[in-house]
């Protein structure tokens, strides 16, 4: 491997870290406004977090770990212009005509929380879980999914499962402790609406860290037992920060899923690269080449589905968080006859297409049964 790639990607990601600092969203993006605008879409997303709440009784959270879950709700708007992919964060006050914002917010007990997300509604709703990835600040990890909701056309519920991340680029070993910290919750979590008769089908959707997360949650479920909740999921793993040989061991204890797990990777991933630097160069699940012999191997035989995104276009410098666009396309191609739900390693081709229209041909299977 050239030398100078190492060292270039490092700085790359020195280079985002410092631009984030700079324009990272605090909690006053939080704070409702009173205005909504024409056109804008609103997005009703429940939140279960470890984080600690800032200030007593309120939904600002800190890095600290709670001693229990807190719950929440919130509605963001989301503007008329917006673009598939993107957060449009304010620059100053919250405008509902041209950035995200917050209209509404409520703090939540563990009953209401369970009471609302079935609502009920007079048939099951269906759940999608998203658990966000490695340096990531609640604000930012609550305007995401209000994002996947929006451009997923999503009708079912968001859930939110927030684990205290530092939000600093230096913190990865802090944030590796806080997804452990977490990961209890997460399948209490999990199995509190896997038992809840209003609710029907169940997504979740780990990005990043959140990916080791998720994996170690259904390994303890498959642990303890509890097949049925397994049996309810449906999970997709976005750029997944796992090392590849942990993921195959976490695997055997869980065993193939149905639909089978999706994992979503791009070879460019620079956050990932410097991940696997960290790591001794050990490889990340989240970086595979779908194209390796191998790879095909491991997804046939762990029956898991595994669809390189390197032709989408990534909306930031990291090249780490390519699902975003990608959500805005995957329910369409789950519902076009050529359903990509199938165990194999696959090559999604974006060329030419555009967010506004279903794809009639998703991709390219290079193996796959």
């Amino acid at each position: 491997m050239n030398q100078s790639n190492p060292v270039r990607a490092a700085a790359i990601v020195m280079l985002a870290g410092v631009l984030a600092s700079c324009a990272r969203p605090g909690p006053e993006v939080l704070t409702p406004v009173a205005t909504t605008a024409p056109g804008a879409t609103m997005a009703r997303v429940y939140v279960a977090t470890t984080r600690g709440r800032a200030v007593p009784d309120t939904n600002v959270y800190n890095s600290a770990f709670a001693h229990q879950v807190n719950y929440g709700e919130f509605t963001i708007s989301v503007p008329p212009g917006h673009k598939p992919g993107d957060i449009e964060w304010p620059l100053g006050a919250p405008d509902p005509a041209v950035s995200f914002a917050t209209l509404q917010q409520s703090v939540l007990t563990r009953a209401g929380f369970a009471g609302r997300i079935g609502g009920g509604s007079l048939k099951p709703v269906n759940v999608s879980v998203f658990v966000h990835g490695f340096n990531t600040n609640f604000q930012e990890a609550l305007y995401r999914v209000a994002q996947l909701k929006a451009d997923a056309e999503m009708e079912g519920v968001p859930v939110l499962f927030a684990w205290p991340s530092g939000a600093r680029l230096t913190g990865y070993i802090a944030d590796k402790d806080a997804v452990t910290y977490s990961r209890d919750q997460l399948v209490d979590l999990l199995r509190m609406l896997a038992r809840d008769r209003e609710v029907g089908g169940i997504t979740v959707f780990a990005h990043s860290m959140g990916g080791w997360l998720t994996v170690e949650a259904l390994r303890q479920l498959r642990i303890m037992g509890d097949n049925a909740a397994i049996a309810r999921l449906n999970v997709i793993l976005a750029s997944p920060d796992i090392d590849v040989d942990v993921f195959r061991r976490q695997m055997e204890v869980v065993g193939p899923l149905s639909p089978p797990l999706t994992v979503l990777v791009s070879r460019d991933d620079l956050a990932l690269s410097v991940s696997s630097r960290l790591a001794g160069l050990r490889p990340r699940l989240g970086a595979l080449d779908v194209n390796d012999a191998r790879v095909q191997e491991i997804a046939l035989k762990a029956k898991i589905e595994i669809i390189d995104i390197s032709s989408l276009k990534a909306p930031d410098l990291l090249r780490h968080d390519r699902y975003a666009s990608f959500a805005a396309i995957y329910p369409r191609l789950t519902a076009d006859e050529h359903d990509m739900r199938r165990a194999g390693a696959f090559v999604f081709d974006g060329m030419g297409a555009t967010l506004a229209a279903p794809f009639s041909i998703p991709g390219r299977m290079l193996s796959g049964e």
